[in-house]
């Protein structure tokens, strides 16, 4: 039901019972590490194997990055924040139209993260949409804002082609031909998830989402320029993500971790939430084709460092990663040899 949204709700002073997590299973957020160099790569520099050579330290070391000089405008980045914002300050009758707790549905405006099976939720809202290809999808996507078609339309052409060089830089950087995980992906399917975190009156007893991987392949975040709240697991402490100016924010996801046979890591991580101010967040994502048989390439395999994970289709994956809580233990660790 739509009347659950937070963006509709009003400014709580104290958090509802069902958003608070046990003591054991809260933030602890004065043991967060606020900068730990999380490594930034210049996608235009013009030495491209050192491109190559950076992206592939950061998926061993980090399963993170952030990536500056990557071609999508500014203008049309900074556009596409505004017009998210724009949506979640629509009039609750306009959401309520898109509103759907179906987490097959190709649109789809929920709060918290799959409220079908969780007991605690999250703090946040969010637009789920599918994006390729664009014809298919975009005549079911919001007409309010205005703008928001034409917007997103060209938004996602220009991540996609971000998402494709990166995947590439990714497969030289272990060796692979430039197109091989491309060509394991099979033809990407490309999600959208709009994140709204309001204001929250007790940050430290909820997340705005719990530690988890991504089932995707690669993720590309478009992070709020003025409000941190992404977090990410490393040797056993939480690192905060500080966004820098007109950058994105790179994550491996599992089906990347398994076609690398676990030499990049697809990391924990998390969203906290801010007592002051409102934060918005966009997540690109890039899938392999339903039908992509996920399995090492044979040179990421040897007698000493055997196949880690079975072979499978990413749908099965997918309905594997939909059936369950998004804190439960990592989906791909179901999938192990």
């Amino acid at each position: 039901m739509a009347d659950q949204l937070l963006s509709t709700a009003p400014d709580y002073h104290s958090l509802p019972e069902n958003y608070i997590r046990p003591e054991d299973q809260r933030p602890v957020l004065t043991e967060v590490v606020s900068d730990a160099h999380i490594p930034a790569i210049d996608m235009g520099a013009p030495d491209r194997s050192h491109v190559v050579s950076q992206i592939g330290h950061a998926c061993r070391s980090y399963g993170f990055f952030q990536v500056v000089n990557h071609g999508v405008p500014v203008e049309l980045m900074l556009r596409l924040l505004v017009v998210a914002r724009e949506f979640f300050h629509l009039p609750p009758t306009e959401k309520a139209k898109l509103y759907s707790d179906d987490p097959t549905k190709k649109v789809r405006l929920s709060t918290s993260s799959n409220i079908r099976k969780e007991t605690i939720r999250n703090w946040r809202d969010y637009l789920r949409i599918h994006c390729y290809p664009l014809e298919e999808y975009v005549p079911e996507w919001p007409c309010d804002p205005s703008s928001f078609k034409e917007v997103v339309s060209a938004y996602c052409k220009e991540v996609r082609q971000l998402g494709l060089r990166l995947l590439e830089a990714i497969s030289l950087s272990l060796g692979l031909e430039e197109d091989c995980l491309v060509k394991a992906l099979g033809e990407q399917g490309q999600h959208m998830a709009i994140n709204y975190y309001p204001r929250c009156p007790q940050p430290q007893l909820t997340y705005g989402l719990p530690a988890h991987t991504d089932p995707n392949a690669l993720t590309i975040l478009l992070p709020d320029p003025d409000v941190a709240g992404l977090q990410v697991l490393k040797d056993g402490r939480w690192i905060a993500v500080d966004p820098l100016a007109h950058a994105f924010v790179i994550n491996i996801g599992d089906q990347l971790q398994a076609l690398t046979n676990g030499k990049y890591k697809s990391v924990l991580h998390r969203a906290v939430v801010n007592p002051e101010k409102e934060r918005i967040s966009v997540a690109s994502f890039l899938c392999p084709c339903n039908y992509a048989i996920i399995s090492p390439p044979e040179r990421l395999i040897s007698e000493g460092s055997p196949a880690m994970y079975r072979s499978y289709t990413y749908e099965e994956y997918y309905k594997k990663f939909w059936s369950r809580n998004l804190d439960e233990e990592p989906c791909l660790e179901l999938f192990q040899s």
